[in-house]
């Protein structure tokens, strides 16, 4: 039983992207599914798709990493978790962190939903600060 989710969820990426594999599997939740959305929309993973099946596993999320060249390389570097069960982090709209100068993002949860740090700042609203990832 995983009490962390969203660690366990950024903890499967990193794993898979540090092993250089081509897709990785993650338990089917709402936060999940936000989560590999924005992945997709900043440009870090392929795509996604989601396997609703009655197997013992459970549905589940399917993620197809993104590497650059033919090396391999991975276009996620590093991912960080910000926001732990025994010590939240909170921004304001003032204070949303800026990952590496724009080039990364902080992925926040907001009560708009999860969103990324630009989007946040963009609506004027701010949040629980999860993770960063550049």
């Amino acid at each position: 039983m995983v009490t962390d989710t969203i660690s366990d969820i950024l903890t499967r990426i990193r794993n898979a992207n540090m092993v250089k594999h081509q897709i990785v599997q993650i338990p089917l939740s709402k936060m999940s599914k936000a989560i590999a959305a924005i992945l997709k929309e900043e440009g870090f993973i392929e795509d996604f798709e989601i396997f609703d099946t009655e197997l013992e596993n459970g549905p589940y999320v399917l993620i197809s990493l993104k590497y650059k060249g033919k090396s391999r390389e991975p276009v996620i570097c590093k991912i960080e978790r910000i926001s732990k069960p025994g010590l939240r982090v909170y921004a304001n709209t003032k204070k949303l962190p800026k990952v590496l100068n724009g080039l990364g993002i902080a992925i926040i949860s907001t009560s708009k939903g999860i969103m990324t740090n630009l989007k946040a700042k963009e609506l004027g609203i701010g949040g629980e600060v999860l993770c960063y990832i550049w």
